[in-house]
């Protein structure tokens, strides 16, 4: 099974880029989605998704423009969650998941602190919130896996600039520290699973050639359930794929 992440920043953006295309030749089983900043009845290239095999769900923020998220999937799933039940996160569209017969996939968009203190508390609260309620998740879905743009780069490896970017949201200890609690709470990192070497990015700023010179942050995570570590066969970043700000991160399972 192929599953694909990809914050698209605005998914009618990424069509006009050929994007359906990518999607195509990727020929991915489950595609989540973050940042999709449209929803369903805006969009007109949905029966091309049919075409290709696949269902789709949407959860798209309150607010027109911003957020949300999606799964698109060539399996059925017998269940598909709206959010998690907080609605300050739910009217962003923060979370959506689908449960299939032997796993569940997770497309997840964690808030940005970047703009300034308010949101950064609201991310913050958002981290403390997602941990209790991935805690209690976990006991019922053991088999989870947890894909999307969690906003946090973990460790230095995961940085162009670790010491410039010390006091920078997005590589501030404390949320350093929270990603170290959650992987210890029983995740697997899927991509450092695979691969320990440097300069692997999934974002960079639109601004100074950022993308070209690989000035990036590796934000883009498949978290799986230590239950699913020995179905894990490859993880990959496809950097090649430029449709947004993001690329798109693979993972490979046996299932």
């Amino acid at each position: 099974m192929k599953i694909i992440t990809y914050n698209v920043n605005g998914i009618r953006s990424a069509i006009s880029k050929n994007w359906l295309g990518w999607l195509q030749a990727t020929d991915a089983d489950v595609v989540c989605l973050q940042e999709i900043k449209a929803s369903p009845d805006q969009l007109i290239d949905l029966l091309l998704l049919e075409q290709m095999g696949y269902e789709h769900y949407w959860y798209p923020a309150e607010k027109k423009g911003y957020s949300g998220t999606a799964i698109l999937t060539k399996h059925t799933p017998k269940h598909v969650e709206y959010g998690f039940g907080i609605r300050d996160y739910d009217r962003e569209g923060r979370i959506i998941r689908a449960d299939f017969e032997n796993h569940s996939v997770m497309s997840a968009y964690f808030p940005s602190g970047s703009s300034g203190d308010e949101r950064q508390d609201f991310k913050f609260r958002f981290l403390d919130d997602f941990q209790a309620y991935t805690n209690k998740l976990v006991a019922n879905y053991p088999r989870l896996i947890i894909s999307g743009d969690y906003n946090i780069c973990h460790r230095p490896i995961d940085i162009h600039n670790p010491k410039s970017n010390a006091n920078s949201s997005g590589f501030l200890p404390a949320e350093r520290e929270w990603m170290d609690e959650f992987i210890n709470s029983g995740f697997i990192d899927t991509f450092r699973h695979f691969n320990s070497e440097p300069h692997h990015y999934t974002w960079w700023s639109f601004r100074a050639n950022s993308r070209n010179k690989n000035l990036g942050w590796r934000i883009d995570y498949h978290m799986a359930t230590t239950a699913l570590s020995d179905q894990l066969k490859r993880a990959a970043i496809l950097a090649e794929a430029k449709h947004s700000d993001h690329c798109p991160v693979l993972l490979e399972l046996n299932v």
